[in-house]
């Protein structure tokens, strides 16, 4: 995930180029870094590309790395790859962050003697809860995963060079659509904007969020609601005048 966002940003074609043994030229002065540089395979042609690849991830060949979809000649450039990563890890970032934070603020949902316990769902630390739940409902959990990843790669290997970055069949063009959608190039080039930035906030918040819940055992909103809790001195006097006053 972290290769598919440091791959994902283009810059304007704008400022000097350096050149390197890789035959690539590196921008300087992009969007992103204005005191940088980023490699010329950006070229901006990923929505949200905005100058970011220091190190040159988008450079190599992943497309083809490793891959048992690839079919040379019809199948997605490597940048155009890397947004497919990107794009998914960014997705599944999106529901942890939502499952780290809802239970604390919403509760959880009841359980019974015959499935689990009572208690089965009541754990708000995601760690602890995996260890808590029925074994069934992991399974649940893996099962939905792995049909969405199904109709990925079905759609990968259909769609070919034409393939269009994290689609899965449902609210992109030509896919299921039960709202009826209908946006206009440009509205729909806004919509991919803002997902992709949403994908890259929830990887760098729910990175936060594990380490946070591994360190401290406990949920998240349990360790905020005290940061917004003034402590019983603050409401003294003597808390804001200076001693003896």
């Amino acid at each position: 995930a972290l290769i598919g966002s440091a791959a994902a940003f283009a810059p304007a074609q704008t400022g000097s180029k350096v050149a390197t043994a890789l035959n690539v030229e590196f921008l300087e002065g992009t969007k992103a870094l204005p005191f940088g540089s980023s490699p010329d395979t950006l070229d901006g042609s990923l929505v949200g590309d905005v100058g970011f690849d220091p190190i040159g991830f988008s450079t190599t060949p992943f497309a083809q790395f490793n891959n048992p979809l690839y079919v040379e000649g019809n199948f997605m450039s490597d940048l155009e790859w890397l947004r497919e990563a990107e794009l998914t890890h960014g997705r599944i970032a999106q529901l942890a962050v939502v499952g780290f934070i809802w239970p604390g603020l919403f509760g959880t949902f009841p359980g019974s003697d015959e499935f689990g316990g009572v208690d089965a769902y009541s754990e708000l630390n995601p760690f602890k809860a995996l260890t808590t739940v029925p074994e069934s409902a992991i399974y649940q959990i893996v099962a939905g995963m792995a049909w969405f990843e199904y109709q990925r790669v079905i759609r990968i290997r259909e769609q070919g060079a034409n393939r269009v970055s994290g689609d899965i069949g449902i609210g992109y063009p030509g896919g299921w659509n039960p709202l009826n959608i209908n946006y206009t190039a440009e509205e729909y080039a806004d919509k991919q904007l803002q997902e992709i930035k949403h994908c890259r906030l929830a990887m760098i918040g729910v990175f936060g969020l594990i380490c946070q819940a591994a360190n401290s055992g406990t949920d998240v909103i349990s360790q905020l609601a005290p940061a917004f809790a003034a402590p019983e001195y603050a409401a003294k006097a003597g808390y804001f005048l200076p001693q003896g006053i």
